[in-house]
């Protein structure tokens, strides 16, 4: 049988863990300067590896050490949005990066906070990061890399790290609706 986690204070916000979840999202700021000159590519690169690294080293840390907070719930996402969509921006405009998954992105975001913060004003509901929503922030800082650093030998690879993104992106969205809608439906 396995042992459930322990958490020692929930409500706690100073934790190694949210640390590397706020430390992830503060370092859109240097990629996006790293990205306007092309010979700081190695810097970019090992950055968003920095980035992605973390967004599984913050749940681990979270987890061995017990520290699993409300405010880590929240964050986690929230520094996966702040990083993507700052990097997903930036090459919106400088015209290396579809438009219309930009947009996608943020309404998604949007449209998943809204409730998410409802909720948490008018019950002790608690949202979190989904797996599906995990796998699709790896899956689209993926589409980020391929996009700064298109690979001549998989030309395809753009548009299908796009595709599988969007598709993550989308079941991540309806879990999270269905979701909502369970915890509506506690309150009435």
């Amino acid at each position: 049988m396995k042992n459930k986690i322990k958490i020692t204070d929930p409500t706690r916000i100073l934790t190694l863990a949210n640390i590397i979840s706020l430390g992830r999202a503060l370092l859109a700021v240097p990629i996006i300067y790293t990205l306007r000159d092309p010979a700081l590519g190695t810097i970019t690169f090992v950055l968003i590896i920095i980035a992605i690294l973390s967004d599984a080293l913050d749940g681990w840390v979270a987890r061995k050490a017990h520290e699993v907070t409300h405010f880590g719930k929240w964050i986690d996402p929230i520094a996966d949005f702040a990083c993507i969509l700052s990097v997903a921006a930036y090459l919106t405009l400088v015209d290396r990066f579809p438009g219309w998954f930009f947009t996608f992105y943020l309404v998604r975001y949007v449209v998943i906070a809204i409730p998410a913060i409802y909720l948490l004003n008018h019950s002790d509901f608690i949202s979190s990061a989904n797996w599906w929503g995990k796998w699709a922030a790896g899956v689209t800082a993926l589409a980020l890399l391929v996009h700064i650093w298109p690979w001549q030998a998989f030309p395809w690879l753009k548009e299908f790290t796009i595709y599988v993104a969007t598709f993550l992106l989308t079941v991540s969205w309806v879990t999270y609706i269905r979701t909502f809608v369970k915890e509506y439906k506690k309150m009435s």
